[in-house]
């Protein structure tokens, strides 16, 4: 896998491609089909897979912290296209320059003069250009005298659904883990390497592993019982606080992991952290007494969920919050598309 950031960086060597355009935030089952229908005609082509991806997202750029949480860092991305067969990764920053270029102008420099493109897939939803007048139509009329083919992508349906990130975002919003798991064909999860903080959790008796998150909107926030893959490869149950420490404070969001029955250190050690109950939302308490106290009763609920589900599974999904969240129906999953879904 070789990943290109901004146009200034492509070579001749990177032109010919089979190419797609979108967030992939998440790579869901959706994103991994549009993978697959590019594999399919580089392999008739004999041409690489090249996905165009935006830094930041779109929405980011525009909305900022009113912006749609990400699913994915740019990093555990670019990792799962690789493992579904992507050839490159074209990253371009998204930014005033980027998003002031026409419709015609962003086709002439980045599909026809950065990356020579011989075959599209696009959503047929899929738009572009600062005056908005790029679109599948357009790339259907002028591909074929700019050499390249266009292809809408395949709906990816789930329960006669479309999978769709807004859709994961509600499935995780709502703790219900197994929905958001069908749809992106594997667990989510949260991964980082361990710094060194505070080192409060010690001082009340519940040590705690610290992974700093980035300064975006959180896809969770809350207290979750947790499985943990240790830096051997063993797993370890634990209960984890994703936010901002309103009872403490802090300048960014934290993910906080106490694990179960374990001594050791694990700073600068990276950890994966796969959610598996919703327990509580994160709350503020009235000093650290108080705070103590619910940690015993998270930690309590995490263990009972644990024990009674490890019969069960063999890594344990909730399909609904366990405490005084509100449960999600399978009614509320079709949420319109986020029109940055791709």
């Amino acid at each position: 896998m070789q990943v290109i950031r901004g146009l200034h960086n492509l070579r001749d060597e990177h032109r010919g491609c089979v190419a797609t355009i979108g967030n992939f935030d998440g790579v869901h089952r959706g994103h991994q089909a549009i993978l697959e229908q590019l594999l399919e005609r580089a392999r008739v082509l004999s041409l690489p897979v090249t996905v165009v991806v935006f830094e930041p997202q779109p929405r980011e750029f525009f909305a900022g912290d009113q912006a749609p949480p990400r699913l994915t860092r740019l990093r555990d991305k670019v990792r799962r296209l690789a493992e579904l067969g992507a050839d490159r990764v074209l990253c371009l920053p998204f930014n005033d320059a980027l998003r002031s270029l026409t419709a015609h102008e962003f086709i002439e420099r980045v599909l026809v003069q950065g990356l020579g493109v011989r075959h599209l897939v696009v959503g047929d939803d899929f738009r572009f250009g600062c005056d908005r007048r790029g679109d599948f139509e357009l790339l259907q009329s002028v591909g074929p005298e700019s050499g390249f083919e266009v292809e809408h992508t395949r709906t990816f349906l789930l329960d006669g659904e479309r999978v769709s990130s807004t859709r994961v975002r509600t499935m995780l919003a709502c703790g219900n883990f197994q929905q958001a798991a069908d749809m992106l064909g594997r667990p989510y999860q949260l991964a980082g390497r361990v710094v060194r903080d505070r080192q409060l959790g010690r001082t009340i008796g519940v040590p705690t592993a610290n992974l700093p998150q980035p300064p975006l909107p959180l896809a969770l926030q809350g207290v979750y019982a947790v499985k943990v893959e240790l830096p051997d490869g063993q797993m370890a149950d634990g209960v984890a606080n994703i936010g901002w420490r309103p009872t403490v404070g802090s300048v960014c969001p934290v993910l906080e992991v106490h694990l179960f029955d374990f001594e050791g250190e694990l700073y600068d050690q990276r950890l994966t952290v796969t959610p598996c109950a919703k327990l509580r939302g994160e709350l503020k308490f009235d000093g650290l007494e108080a705070l103590k106290a619910e940690i015993r009763a998270d930690q309590a609920r995490a263990r009972r969920f644990f024990a009674e589900t490890a019969s069960a599974y063999s890594l344990p999904l909730a399909s609904a919050p366990l405490a005084r969240e509100a449960v999600c129906s399978d009614s509320s999953a079709g949420s319109p598309a986020d029109p940055d879904d791709g």
